[in-house]
């Protein structure tokens, strides 16, 4: 089994006082068993955060920065669009709020959008990609598969990496962004005055005034394989929430109430002589670990102290 946990750490002031209490003891005994593999490193500026990066490599992707090819590999799991080339991009709905200073991408996916109200912003909409080339392909509620030449070699940001934050840093930049930048600002204005914002509004939901353009890449990067891995990774998303709204006291819990379930199945597996792996992935880094023999001072490193969990998720 091979657990992959996005989330494991933050480096922001309210993670890092949490983490030196933070008492997660069946982690702390399997990294002792398991052998640390190459530090995966980025940044916190990255368009693919660690987890997506860790990911990528289990399906057999490249992890191309703003580059991971999300969407073209939803698209190949529908059949009515397997036998579709070119390239590929999510379009979302989101709801993106002003400042004086910055916009914040403050909510992907739009919560409580049905499909009713998926199609109405849909067919709004979909004159004005058709006007630059695109085709919107249904996926799921407020997300399409779009297909494009514009989307050719263009970066972008992962939603997970965004939400929360100011956008100008990842705003498309490739040589072809100026149409989809434009674009973007004629959904602003189209979604803005949409009647079904009111009815949104009404019941206490977040009106829906933007998209955000993500999982860019092209058919062609697939492996032959691609989305049939013989050894896929089971992610553990039980920490998202909490640190997106780094409500850290909720997310030491989520950690601890993981580490008695997931991380415990995980390290009887290893007693048990199954081949387990684990994948830690913070902001910046990740790092993987798995059982591999041990060299004689890797057996007898516990008997002096083994590393404190906190500084194993602060290099994340």
């Amino acid at each position: 089994m091979h657990l992959l946990i996005p989330y494991a750490a933050s480096h922001s002031e309210g993670c890092l006082r949490v983490l030196h209490s933070l008492n997660l003891p069946h982690l702390q005994k399997l990294l002792t068993c398991l052998t640390a593999q190459p530090l995966d490193v980025g940044d916190e500026l990255s368009w693919s955060p660690p987890h997506e990066r860790a990911l990528a490599r289990t399906l057999g992707l490249a992890p191309g920065d703003g580059l991971i090819p999300w969407a073209a590999l939803q698209a190949q799991r529908h059949p009515e669009l397997a036998d579709r080339q070119g390239d590929w991009a999510f379009v979302t709905l989101c709801h993106w709020q002003a400042s004086m200073h910055e916009v914040t991408l403050r909510q992907i996916p739009m919560q409580g959008l049905s499909a009713a109200e998926s199609d109405a912003f849909l067919n709004a909409m979909q004159p004005f990609f058709a006007q630059d080339g695109i085709t919107l392909h249904p996926d799921e509620p407020g997300r399409w598969l779009a297909q494009g030449d514009v989307f050719k070699g263009l970066r972008s940001a992962s939603p997970d990496r965004v939400l929360g934050r100011n956008l100008a840093p990842w705003m498309p930049t490739a040589a072809q962004a100026a149409s989809l930048i434009r674009l973007m600002s004629e959904m602003q204005m189209l979604l803005y005055t949409h009647a079904l914002n009111d009815a949104r509004e009404a019941r206490g939901s977040l009106p829906v005034n933007a998209i955000w353009i993500s999982g860019t890449g092209a058919r062609s990067g697939l492996p032959a394989e691609a989305g049939l891995p013989t050894s896929q990774a089971t992610v553990v998303s039980t920490l998202r929430e909490a640190a997106l709204q780094e409500d850290w006291a909720a997310w030491a819990s989520a950690w601890q109430a993981l580490d008695a379930l997931e991380i415990k199945a995980l390290l009887a597996d290893h007693h048990q002589g199954k081949p387990v792996r684990l994948t830690l992935c913070g902001e910046r880094h990740a790092q993987s670990w798995h059982a591999e023999p041990q060299t004689l001072m890797q057996k007898i490193r516990p008997f002096f102290g083994a590393q404190p969990i906190h500084s194993t998720l602060e290099q994340l």
